[in-house]
């Protein structure tokens, strides 16, 4: 009989869905809707129906054992998604409680970065490691940290928000309300404004002083570096330098084997992982050096937001 787990990532605009065989497979993927509902209530009536219906295309017999799901501001050990900024639903909201409603079946929350982290363990290049951390560069920063096979959650749920951690006194502002985060600097919108910095003092030999801030994007920085763009060189360079100096103290703290990095800006490959992996080297302690490894992410080009949802079911299986 083949078994499924049921994959749900919600997203402020859209929500995916999937369902996911041990292997990684995707069966009846969907994408429906996240914003048109003003409350969670309609939200999961009409998930629940998308979800059954694709259901039905399953080839029997097969068995469902469990529904994971990766939300913003997601709390394991809560079930709950509290305060999430791009959600209309706000507040506390008890999400696997009111799944539970509908399906008589283990029902996993957490992160999205958290997530991502659990699809690497299941799923991709960290299938033997039990302790290391995933680094999503997307819109903002997230991250998931394993150790010893575990999530670290916090006694909160919140643990790993090292998007968070000030790099820059006075820094940029972040959308958290603080200054300095580290996402404003390692993540597709940060690396956007240290190009925009950097020609403010020198436009020489760079054909991205034709682009406005909104026409920019972290694909075409890329594009340019690949042809050798000083500017789109040097902003590689100085994003960094920034995030492998932070994970030369996220390695002091928790001596992972191996840090991937995932997400839009992750797509860059080793214009973005070779400056980590130096500077990483040239802040981290002695004792470390040389011990970890800077990996892109086995999940790049998959569905990872799915497939590391229902990988909170899996390695809750394989517990």
């Amino acid at each position: 009989m083949k078994e499924y787990v049921i994959g749900i990532d919600i997203g402020g605009t859209f929500t995916k869905t999937g369902f996911v065989d041990r292997d990684g497979n995707i069966s009846g993927e969907n994408s429906s809707p996240t914003d048109i509902f003003e409350n969670v209530e309609d939200y999961i009536a009409n998930l629940v129906k998308e979800l059954k219906a694709a259901e039905k295309q399953l080839e029997k017999p097969y068995k469902i054992l469990g529904i994971g799901i990766g939300a913003p501001n997601g709390n394991y050990h809560k079930g709950t998604i509290e305060q999430a900024t791009n959600l209309k639903w706000q507040g506390i909201v008890p999400f696997a409680e009111l799944m539970q409603k509908h399906y008589d079946l283990p029902v996993k929350l957490t992160n999205d970065a958290n997530a991502a982290a659990l699809g690497e363990k299941v799923y991709g290049g960290a299938k033997y490691m039990k302790d290391f951390v995933m680094i999503t560069l997307g819109t903002g920063l997230g991250s998931g940290i394993v150790v010893n096979g575990d999530l670290v959650y916090g006694h909160d749920g919140f643990a790993g928000e090292q998007g968070h951690v000030n790099v820059v006194e006075n820094g940029r502002q972040c959308g958290c309300g603080n200054l300095g985060c580290l996402e404003t600097y390692a993540s597709a919108p940060g690396i956007k404004r240290t190009v925009f910095e950097l020609l403010a003092k020198n436009t020489e030999g760079s054909e991205l002083v034709n682009y406005t801030f909104d026409e920019l994007d972290s694909e075409i920085i890329f594009n340019a570096a690949e042809k050798g763009d000083p500017v789109a060189l040097k902003a590689f360079e100085h994003t960094g330098k920034i995030l492998g100096k932070h994970l030369a103290d996220t390695v002091a703290l928790f001596s992972p084997s191996a840090i991937f990095l995932f997400g839009g800006l992750a797509k860059a490959g080793d214009y973005i992982i070779s400056p980590t992996k130096k500077w990483l080297e040239h802040f981290v302690m002695r004792l470390f050096k040389d011990k970890v490894k800077i990996l892109p992410s086995q999940l790049i080009g998959k569905n990872v937001a799915v497939l590391g949802a229902s990988a909170l079911i899996w390695n809750e299986l394989d517990k």
